[in-house]
């Protein structure tokens, strides 16, 4: 489905033998990869994917002084893959993510679900009880207003996680046993945690977008999907897809479309440090709770008829209320604002084409 119009990005510091899991359901789509971190060293990629690989070096190039927004060690570089995609759609995961199984032991092809999620309608103005309305065998529920039943176009399909869960620092310390199952625990009786379920995320409603199961449309709200500046030289790490989110969802809001949540699943392999996390994490547990309050009572002003009008606003509010919660913020509205000129720069019909990446399997 959709092989000539969807790119793959993957941010990673490893060799991706992870690929070889996902070879039926990735082998036909390109691939861009992201290498973080040092840009000497060599990358080992399966044979017989479609792959251009980027690395710091490359990003550099690429954007020159722009390239300040990019983070560096961090997988937020993961966003520069969006920027020079030029399909219509993008999926991105991360490398220590595998193919999940259903209750049923079947396996799960994650992109083919995501892809299903983004060509059906949303519900944001109206939330359907029986979940998402436009799956086969489901429908609107009584009570459901006829003229709203066509929709709206799906901008976000944000998928989950088996085995692992999506855990900041603090719950990871507290609960470090914690897996999310596909099945009942049958000694201990605990609920099904696997949920055969997409609901679209209600209008007003903010969420915590993890970047590791993605998709989005990218010629639709691809200018808002940055990832902010984290990591290397910056005082917060890990809360760079959530910012996207928070981001993204507001601009949806405002433009009229929809993001779903749910299915797919895929399995997450491996637990990260929870210590390390908690110092990347611990301006943003504080900052967190100015951040969305703020998110939460901002109303974009009618004139922003683009997604780029839209973020470079947001940018503007950015500065002005969450600069006097700390610096870091008037830095980050700053990349907000070069990252849409980078992104008007090589997307624009008069813009520059991007140049040839560090790695190409032709």
């Amino acid at each position: 489905m959709l092989k000539d119009e969807l790119d793959i990005v993957i941010p990673t510091i490893r060799n991706l033998d992870f690929l070889e899991m996902w070879r039926p359901f990735f082998e036909q789509y390109h691939l861009i990869i992201v290498q973080d971190g040092d840009p000497s060293k060599v990358i080992n990629i399966p044979v017989g994917f479609d792959y251009e690989l980027y690395n710091r070096n490359d990003i550099n190039r690429i954007l020159g002084p722009k390239a300040s927004c990019i983070s560096f060690k961090d997988s937020a570089c993961r966003c520069f893959g969006y920027m020079v995609s030029k399909k219509k759609y993008i999926y991105t995961i991360d490398d220590d993510c595998f193919v999940a199984k259903d209750p049923t032991g079947k396996e799960i092809n994650a992109l083919e679900q995501h892809i299903k999620n983004l060509l059906s309608p949303s519900t944001p103005h109206f939330f359907n009880t029986l979940y998402d309305p436009y799956r086969d065998g489901a429908d609107f529920v009584r009570g459901y207003p006829f003229s709203m039943r066509e929709g709206a176009i799906t901008a976000v399909s944000h998928g989950l996680w088996l085995n692992i869960p999506d855990y900041d620092a603090p719950t990871q310390l507290v609960k470090p046993l914690e897996k999310n199952s596909r099945k009942f625990d049958l000694p201990l009786r605990l609920p099904i945690l696997y949920v055969d379920a997409v609901m679209t995320i209600p209008k007003g409603t903010l969420f915590p977008m993890c970047g590791m199961n993605l998709a989005f449309d990218r010629e639709l709200i691809g200018p808002a999907m940055y990832f902010g500046l984290m990591g290397d030289g910056q005082p917060i790490g890990r809360y760079d897809d959530m910012w996207a989110g928070w981001c993204v969802k507001v601009i949806c809001d405002h433009m009229g479309w929809g993001v779903k949540t749910g299915l797919p699943y895929i399995w997450h392999s491996k637990a990260s440090n929870p210590f390390v996390n908690l110092k990347k994490e611990y301006n943003g547990i504080f900052w967190q709770e100015e951040a969305i309050p703020f998110f939460q009572s901002v109303t974009l002003p009618k004139e922003c008829t683009s997604v780029q009008q839209c973020y470079l606003e947001l940018a503007k509010l950015v500065r002005e209320k969450l600069g006097k919660v700390d610096p870091y913020f008037i830095t980050l509205a700053t990349g907000m604002v070069t990252w849409i000129e980078a992104w008007e720069e090589l997307n624009s019909a008069e813009g520059t084409e991007a140049e040839a990446p560090n790695g190409k399997n032709e």
